[in-house]
């Protein structure tokens, strides 16, 4: 669920900005941001572990089936409730529980996934390093392989210090880590996606695209440094 992001290919401190939510660009949360921190929750939990526990017991559900619209965001107490909903719902109940806890959490808005796909998820910054926490993974476990986070591209994020919230806008892609940075790395990769991809016959030819993916960005960027 927690995995530490790879230096350089990922922006994680973005640029402060006014409101980047409007209806002609940006994103368009269902209620106004201050909704979803101001109100309280009944759930409050001691642990990222218990944190976890709860989302084992949530199910991953589709606005339009859900709500028969296209896009809904519910606020942290609608759905710890509910216990239903897409990443959206997940990450802001997600990051309010990480606040709570005493993280400096951001909620994050971006693009994931081989086609870019639309997506949630939260970040905390812990002892100068980044760390991504995705819960549509909860059932791998707490900590998940740093190459995971290649896969994300964030754009906008918010942070709230208990009184103002704060919007930060983020470059969606970073340059690749160099191979030699990428190699050490995939023995924690392989056996965490290993044991997910092999538990089903079927998956057995995507976890080898996963891993020859990986190997292929690290190629592309052989020699290269990162900026500085």
């Amino acid at each position: 669920m927690i995995a530490e992001v790879i230096p350089g290919a990922y922006d994680a401190e973005g640029k402060k900005v006014y409101r980047p939510f409007d209806r002609h660009r940006g994103l368009r949360p269902t209620f106004p941001l201050g909704r979803y921190v101001s109100q309280p929750l009944a759930i409050h939990c001691h642990s990222i572990e218990e944190i976890r526990e709860f989302l084992m017991g949530c199910t991953a559900v589709p606005d339009k089936d859900l709500f028969d619209k296209d896009d809904y965001w519910q606020p942290p107490d609608d759905f710890e409730k509910r216990k239903k909903g897409d990443c959206e719902d997940f990450s802001f109940w997600t990051w309010r529980q990480f606040m709570d806890l005493g993280y400096d959490a951001r909620v994050v808005f971006g693009r994931h996934g081989r086609y870019g796909t639309g997506h949630a998820w939260v970040q905390f910054m812990q002892d100068g390093k980044c760390f991504l926490v995705e819960p549509q993974w909860r059932r791998l476990g707490l900590r998940l392989p740093r190459l995971s986070t290649l896969g994300y591209r964030p754009r906008f994020s918010v942070a709230w210090d208990g009184e103002k919230l704060a919007y930060y806008q983020h470059h969606e892609r970073s340059p690749l880590p160099r191979f030699a940075d990428i190699l050490p790395l995939l023995p924690e990769y392989i056996p965490i996606w290993g044991r997910f991809w092999l538990s089903s016959p079927a998956r057995i030819p995507k976890f080898v695209w996963f891993v020859a993916r990986n190997f292929c960005k690290g190629f592309r960027w052989i020699g290269k440094t990162r900026p500085s």
